[in-house]
């Protein structure tokens, strides 16, 4: 959400913003808010001007009563009266438009960054760095339902029974092998300096609409049938929840955690879910990172927390690129964005494992989350990025490291978390 003044003084720059997105349809939003908001402050002006005039002529009242002037005092009272009537259905119309501008408000699309591509969709993100060698071996790579069935690795059909389409059974060295990668991300972070938490994986509605627009949570969330929760699509969720309502103290800034949680998605639309595999499913697991920051430091963190997925992900022996996510695939919420892709040379090309979040002060601003220094009280900003979500990151890691007998070689520092194991090996 915006701050209101872009729209009381610069109106264009807003319009252009949402012109950008190919978002034209929002375009009468950004006049129907100016002209809601200056009724508002006629409304508040007015109301605020009777209530001195009401104050006033209410101290008169006690000096004609003294003076025995009774039907003066009478008459006064009932212009007090009618006055207050007035300031009553003035502040209800303030209630009325402000519910009103705030409908609109939570629609119109965040400013981004200058620097964003403008494109209308992600086939127009841009490709800005390669890290690591894409190598397609000789040999032939499976398709990763197949490599990890190899290794006894996978059961779809008994979590079809127990749970339907779209959850999965992990086993064995398989189920270890993604745990060890996340435990190894939560060490990695720890050891940069975040600090580590474990959230809430529900979260009320409040918190859903303060993190994420309303389109999103309708294509993502799960809700808890008769309460007022929601199963987190992401730990950001109720990381970012975490400081609802709250001033932060300014020499605890920057605050960098780290989360894990199981995260829970519809993964409905176009893209759907995937029958074999573990690209698109409803659970998954994933290690994030989010700062809570001063407004002019938070263009340095999203460049520090893209990278250090990308270091992450070389240690794992897996080559990745950042894409840098153009206008029409920007959420309405987000100032800038990058995925960071891992290769896949099975089908020799990439594919995302993480995204990267510079919001502004959008969620701060739905959320009340301020801080407060030389210059008042004001919205912090706030940034996410996936360390990495298994499987998906799990496939990038078989892929990377799988060998023409069949093995996959698991990477040095992933090495301590599998009891030692260098390998593992096909079940025979």
């Amino acid at each position: 959400m915006i701050d209101i003044k872009l729209i009381r003084e610069n109106r264009e720059l807003v319009r252009e913003n949402i012109k950008k997105k190919f978002q034209d349809e929002k375009l009468p939003l950004v006049d129907e808010v100016y002209e809601m908001d200056i009724k508002v402050r006629e409304a508040q002006k007015k109301a605020d001007d009777l209530k001195a005039d009401k104050n006033k002529k209410s101290a008169e009242i006690g000096m004609l009563m003294k003076d025995k002037k009774i039907d003066e005092a009478n008459a006064i009272k009932e212009e007090i009266a009618a006055m207050a009537a007035e300031i009553t259905e003035l502040e209800n119309t303030k209630i009325e438009l402000d519910k009103e501008i705030k409908d609109r408000m939570m629609v119109i699309p965040n400013i981004m960054d200058p620097s964003v591509p403008v494109g209308k969709d992600d086939s127009e993100n841009v490709e800005v760095e390669r890290f690591g060698e894409p190598i397609v071996p000789e040999y032939e790579i499976p398709y990763h339902a197949d490599i990890v069935a190899s290794f006894n690795g996978l059961d779809k059909e008994a979590a079809g029974r127990t749970s339907g389409e779209g959850f999965y059974y992990l086993i064995g060295d398989i189920a270890r092998l993604h745990e060890a990668m996340l435990a190894c991300a939560r060490d990695y972070m720890i050891d940069h300096g975040f600090t580590y938490a474990i959230p809430p994986f529900m979260i009320h509605s409040d918190v859903v609409t303060g993190v994420m627009s309303f389109p999103e949570m309708e294509a993502m969330m799960y809700k808890i049938e008769g309460e007022d929760l929601y199963l987190i699509g992401t730990s950001e969720h109720s990381m970012i929840g975490k400081f609802k309502d709250q001033i932060i103290k300014q020499d605890t800034l920057p605050i960098n955690m780290t989360s894990y949680s199981p995260c829970f998605r519809k993964e409905g639309g176009s893209h759907g879910l995937e029958e074999r595999g573990l690209y698109r499913v409803h659970q998954f697991e994933k290690q994030e990172m989010i700062v809570v920051c001063e407004p002019e430091e938070s263009a340095d963190w999203y460049n520090k927390m893209w990278k250090l997925t990308v270091d992450l992900f070389r240690s794992w022996d897996i080559p990745v690129r950042q894409l840098e996510c153009c206008s029409g695939d920007l959420a309405d919420l987000k100032v800038k964005s990058c995925d960071i892709e891992a290769w896949s040379p099975r089908q020799q090309k990439y594919f995302e494992v993480a995204s990267c979040s510079n919001l502004g002060d959008a969620q701060a601003r739905r959320l009340g989350i301020r801080t407060k220094g030389e210059k008042g009280t004001y919205y912090v900003h706030t940034l996410n990025n996936t360390v990495v979500a298994t499987p998906r990151g799990l496939i990038a890691l078989l892929e990377n490291n799988y060998q023409s007998d069949g093995s996959v070689l698991i990477p040095k520092v992933l090495q301590p978390y599998m009891g030692g194991k260098e390998r593992i090996e096909p079940v025979k």
